[in-house]
């Protein structure tokens, strides 16, 4: 499918195409001269965000938030789709497998802005607008990391706690590396255009959001860390008590075990008081034991 926005109110030609087959990138590619095979392999869903500049025309791939994905989603694949860009002073193509409703914004917002005067102007609009969709994702993650945090500190149960929170660092990650690779291909389209407030607008609002992605990857960090310390201290306290116990059965399982022998020739079987003796023995062991423990502070 095609859309041809160039008379949308745009000064130069934009074409944006969804879901091509062969014959029509190839059809593309020789209307606007350009590599076919650079056009078909743009389709490739695993290429990261890149610049690349060229005689003729200048290539970016930009990645988006895919609002469809499946929530348990943890790769760059999963959760982002791509946009292919080729442009340079007469035209922009943008191709893309389905329909995207931010450039479809994009189109809209800016088709009679008299600002917009060049396809670059254009580019960054649509390269922010790609970054703004991960907005609402971090925002669900950071609420997300305030739930659980609230349940790690105040040791509340949650099923599968440690599974989400592994599964919110992941998706951090993935925003974390994204941004970071964009950030290069931002910095790079400073050489196809000179910058302009469309320009610094994209970098101010990558800026904006490499911060919320290093806050986001450093809370859940912090947050797992936490949760792993917490629950080894769980183990450790469970781990003392029993220790403390066996520090008080120790020693009387040896004096019962002593006594339990029952050979012959034992005085103490014959003796009257011999019972209570070892009774009175063990509580004595016992109470040095308890002010032994209470004077290291170990209880």
């Amino acid at each position: 499918m095609q859309s041809n926005f160039t008379n949308s109110g745009f000064t130069f030609e934009w074409k944006d195409v969804y879901n091509p087959d062969q014959s029509e990138l190839e059809a593309l590619a020789l209307a606007h001269q350009l590599p076919i095979a650079a056009v078909i392999d743009c389709m490739q869903s695993e290429h990261l965000p890149k610049y690349e500049a060229f005689e003729e025309y200048h290539f970016i791939i930009v990645r988006f938030y895919d609002t469809a994905c499946d929530a348990n989603s943890d790769t760059i694949q999963k959760l982002t789709r791509k946009v292919a860009l080729f442009y340079n002073n007469h035209f922009l193509l943008s191709i893309h497998r389905s329909e995207s409703a931010f450039i479809k914004k994009v189109a809209d917002k800016y088709a009679h802005n008299k600002h917009v005067q060049h396809p670059f102007d254009l580019v960054c609009k649509l390269v922010k607008n790609a970054l703004e969709t991960f907005e609402t994702p971090i925002e669900k993650m950071e609420v997300e990391i305030d739930f659980y945090e609230s349940k790690v500190f105040l040791r509340k149960k949650a099923p599968n706690l440690l599974r989400h929170l592994y599964l919110v660092k992941r998706k951090s990650s993935v925003f974390k590396k994204l941004n970071s690779i964009s950030g290069k291909v931002i910095e790079n389209m400073q050489q196809s255009h000179k910058r302009n407030t469309f320009y610094e607008d994209l970098k101010d609002y990558h800026l904006h959001l490499e911060t919320d992605t290093d806050d986001l990857h450093e809370n859940i960090h912090q947050l797992l860390n936490i949760y792993i310390s917490l629950a080894s201290q769980k183990t450790n306290e469970v781990m003392r008590i029993l220790t403390v116990f066996s520090a008080f059965f120790l020693p009387l399982t040896f004096i019962a075990g002593v006594y339990g022998m029952n050979f012959h020739w034992m005085p103490e079987l014959h003796q009257k008081y011999g019972y209570p003796a070892v009774i009175i023995l063990m509580a004595l062991v016992t109470l040095i034991i308890f002010q032994w423990f209470k004077r290291k502070n170990w209880l």
